[in-house]
């Protein structure tokens, strides 16, 4: 999360950023603004590392999944109106996965209110779908003008959280994950009119923007 951290103050500087990653080992993260007193992390996940994440939104375990960081400075055009960047870099995971054969949408109107201590068991209208299962969630933090948008790709059912299938259950498609961010990085540019650069910081691509 350090890295994010960085990556969202390069963004106050006008510096836009994209990064892909996995986690070493099972993982919980909670929003930002994620009370955890009287809502604790479930029993079933003690042992394992929990940390804080920048964005908000509710936890996720991170196992079996693709995580994104998207930073957009504010001088972008899409950072006048944030909420905007969900639905691009969204509509381009629905059109990656379509080209490997899972068909997936966003939620719209089979959104829900519920706030469960998970982000997959919540439904907000942005979140893609297989059927009635979210297998991405995405949430935001701004920053002077910036965004840092997060986002967890569900590659396929963890054992410590056997209620969510992933694309791997639902579509019968194992998604090799690097492959997959190779893809997604060259969308998500083409999308937002960028041109991320490779860079040695733990796969973060960056590009400037003027």
């Amino acid at each position: 999360m350090d890295v994010d951290a960085a990556l969202l103050d390069g963004g106050v500087l006008g510096r836009a950023s994209l990064r892909f990653y996995q986690w070493d080992a099972p993982t919980v993260s909670v929003g930002h603004f994620q009370a955890t007193q009287g809502q604790d992390v479930p029993q079933r996940f003690a042992g394992l590392p929990v940390v804080r994440r920048l964005s908000g939104g509710g936890a996720i375990l991170h196992h079996l999944e693709l995580t994104y960081s998207c930073v957009m400075p504010k001088h972008h055009p899409i950072a006048k109106e944030a909420t905007s960047l969900y639905d691009v870099v969204h509509q381009q995971i629905i059109e990656e996965l379509k080209d490997c054969g899972v068909d997936s949408r966003m939620r719209g109107a089979d959104a829900f209110a519920e706030s469960p201590f998970l982000c997959f068991a919540r439904g907000d209208h942005r979140d893609i779908v297989i059927g009635t299962h979210k297998i991405v969630g995405s949430a935001q933090r701004r920053r002077q003008g910036a965004i840092l948008q997060h986002g967890s790709i569900l590659l396929s059912r963890s054992p410590w959280t056997p209620e969510f299938p992933g694309i791997a259950e639902l579509a019968n498609c194992t998604i090799d994950a690097a492959k997959l961010a190779s893809a997604l990085k060259f969308r998500f540019a083409e999308a937002l009119s960028l041109d991320f650069q490779d860079a040695d910081f733990d796969s973060q691509g960056g590009a400037t923007w003027d």
